[in-house]
């Protein structure tokens, strides 16, 4: 059975965001597993907002390397939103996924080849990113967390979401409820 590890970098939005991929990859036949275990895939999903998301997301990206060369890394995230060509540019990162793609990771996988050059990139414009995927964590950290909204339509000049994040979209009351 293929294995993958997650680290998640940032907010509780994050989280619960890793927790609905980690399921993905569990109904696609992955084992999950811890990130120092040598995993198949490496998924690591970003911050955007502390100056240091560079320098984490480098350093992560050689733990995940020194636990398994031969692993597959995945970077995806508010960072990954923001700047792509960046990470994928990161000497051991193979794929990276942008705010719409990053829920599809497993669709991704099949084409990819470990290569010494540049990653694969799939990022859609931000303005593009105008559906909702319902996320929720549970039984992963000490708290539940239930994704209700994302993205911000305001445009404050310190603030990157509606950058990383798109516009402002919810969920339904009904799948909230349910």
């Amino acid at each position: 059975m293929p294995s993958v590890a997650f680290h998640t970098l940032g907010c509780k939005l994050n989280f619960a965001e890793t927790s609905t991929i980690a399921k993905d990859f569990r109904n696609n036949g992955f084992e999950e597993v811890g990130f120092k275990e040598g995993a198949d895939v490496y998924v690591i999903n970003t911050c955007s907002v502390t100056e240091n998301a560079d320098r984490e997301c480098r350093n992560i990206v050689g733990r995940a390397l020194r636990a398994n060369p031969d692993g597959f890394v995945v970077i995806v995230g508010c960072y990954a939103q923001l700047k792509p060509e960046q990470i994928m540019e990161m000497p051991g990162v193979d794929l990276v996924l942008g705010a719409t793609e990053k829920f599809n990771v497993t669709q991704f996988l099949g084409a990819l080849e470990k290569t010494e050059g540049p990653a694969q990139m799939h990022s859609c414009e931000i303005g593009e990113a105008n559906t909702f995927v319902s996320s929720y964590s549970a039984g992963d950290r000490t708290r539940a967390f239930l994704k209700v909204q994302d993205g911000c339509d305001y445009k404050c000049t310190y603030c990157t979401i509606p950058l990383a994040r798109g516009i402002s979209r919810s969920d339904t009351l009904e799948n909230v409820v349910s």
